[in-house]
């Protein structure tokens, strides 16, 4: 493991360099198919290296961050066009992909801790540094005091284990059982801000409609999905204060998800619809994890790499969009069919993903959920079938909305999609439906 971190420092300097923007992004690719060949043992941690490994959580997560900072420079080609301080912009993005690739691989729960925090260091750059509007600075704030204000109790919880314990190493603590409710407390808050449960999801629409594309990218793609890999790896050792207390976040996930799903038809604003529907889809992740049975675990692990494929794909379709008319309103984007006609099909292809259409990662994850939820309760059924309805809805809301219907007359200029934008959209869209060709690899690594 420690070899594909020499390698992400050794292309810092590249990024410092005029004229390597493309450069980068293929040396990324070619970092990522060396990263697709390593050795995997599935039931334990494999490519021991100092305090790094990885495991099947692992593995997909370190593959989707690499996959996403590809895309993430292919779409930002107008900051390259205009050289809008495109090395530091390069730098930031090698910066934050060292942040997640530690924090999946690294097996210390301190480190992890760190790196965990550290990553928001480059996002609140992205934010604040290449976003569009003014409320930039304000989204950035509520961003870092969310996270941090409910990581701080993560870290004393962790202290506390290593006062306990007197090692914290995750792989050695799922043999044992801590029963306290403040630990229990201090270690999940943290993680259910960031994937964000309702209630402390407010950052997270403030964060995405402020971002730039590459910003919304990472962070529908990748970093709420940080959330869900902490969830993972602790309950292991909270397993039965846990079953105690599980059905209020599972309570609280379900009816937030419903609830947010209404709230999508109320949103005027592209890219805010999208971060909302986000919202809904990790709702039902956190319920899934929170059952702590096989098919919960493995169902929110497909469909947090679903879903990164698939709401970065959509917010990348916000900002073609948005290059061409300068607004993301959806009384503006009207009548998209007339002038991308091609560019409709990869808006219907994603929102067929969305909705968890077959044959996407979405419906694979959803299916192992509603499995997950279903043999915990049958009341959840209720609160799953509004949600499955409802994302439909608001998907073929967006849809219908952006792509059909009477153009805006004031739209003076337009030129089609260039051939790196389909490129882009294909890349998103196919190993989002392909991988269900392979998912041997998600269903075994527990």
């Amino acid at each position: 493991m420690l070899k594909f971190l020499f390698m992400f420092f050794f292309m810092i300097p590249l990024c410092l360099k005029k004229n390597m923007f493309w450069l980068v992004q293929m040396m990324l690719l070619l970092m990522m198919f060396l990263f697709m060949n390593i050795s995997l043992n599935i039931m334990n941690f494999s490519n021991m290296s100092y305090m790094y490994s990885c495991d099947m959580i692992s593995f997909g997560l370190i593959l989707l961050s690499i996959w996403i900072t590809i895309l993430m420079i292919m779409a930002s080609e107008n900051l390259y066009k205009k050289n809008y301080y495109i090395n530091f912009f390069l730098f930031n993005i090698m910066f934050l992909l060292i942040m997640l690739y530690l924090t999946f691989s690294v097996m210390n729960l301190f480190l992890f801790y760190l790196f965990f925090e550290g990553s928001l260091i480059p996002t609140l750059m992205l934010i604040i540094g290449w976003g569009y509007q003014p409320e930039r600075i304000q989204a950035g704030m509520y961003l870092l005091f969310y996270t941090l204000f409910a990581s701080l109790p993560l870290l004393l919880g962790i202290f506390f284990i290593f006062y306990e314990m007197n090692y914290i190493m995750i792989y050695f603590l799922k043999f044992f059982n801590f029963d306290f409710y403040l630990l229990y407390l201090s270690m999940v808050l943290a993680f259910l801000v960031k994937m964000p449960m309702y209630f402390v999801h407010l950052w997270l629409p403030k964060a995405h409609v402020e971002a730039p594309v590459s910003g919304s990218m990472i962070l529908a793609g990748i970093m709420l999905k940080l959330g869900g890999y902490g969830l993972l790896r602790i309950l292991i050792f909270l397993q039965e204060i846990n079953m105690k207390l599980n059905i209020i976040w599972i309570v609280i996930s379900l009816l937030g998800g419903f609830y947010i799903s209404l709230k999508c038809f109320c949103q005027v604003d592209m890219k805010s619809l999208i971060a909302y529907s986000s919202v809904a889809h990790m709702s039902i992740v956190i319920s899934g994890i929170m059952t702590l049975n096989y098919w919960g675990f493995i169902g929110s692990y497909i469909l947090m790499i679903g879903h990164g494929l698939c709401s970065s794909g959509m917010f990348c379709l916000a900002n073609i969009n948005y290059e061409r008319i300068h607004s993301r309103s959806l009384f503006i984007n009207k009548g998209m069919m007339n002038f991308m006609p091609s560019m409709s099909l990869w808006w219907f292809l994603l929102m067929s993903s969305n909705m968890a259409a077959p044959p996407s990662l979405n419906l694979m994850g959803e299916i192992n959920l509603i499995m997950s939820l279903m043999s915990w309760s049958w009341m959840t059924m209720i609160m799953l079938m509004l949600i499955s309805f409802f994302s439909a809805g608001y998907s073929l809301y967006l849809f219908s909305f952006s792509q059909h219907g009477k153009y805006y007359q004031g739209m003076y200029s337009f030129y089609t999609g260039v051939s790196r934008e389909y490129l882009l959209l294909l890349l998103h869209w196919l190993p989002l439906n392909f991988l269900v060709l392979k998912l041997d690899y998600s269903m075994i690594w527990f």
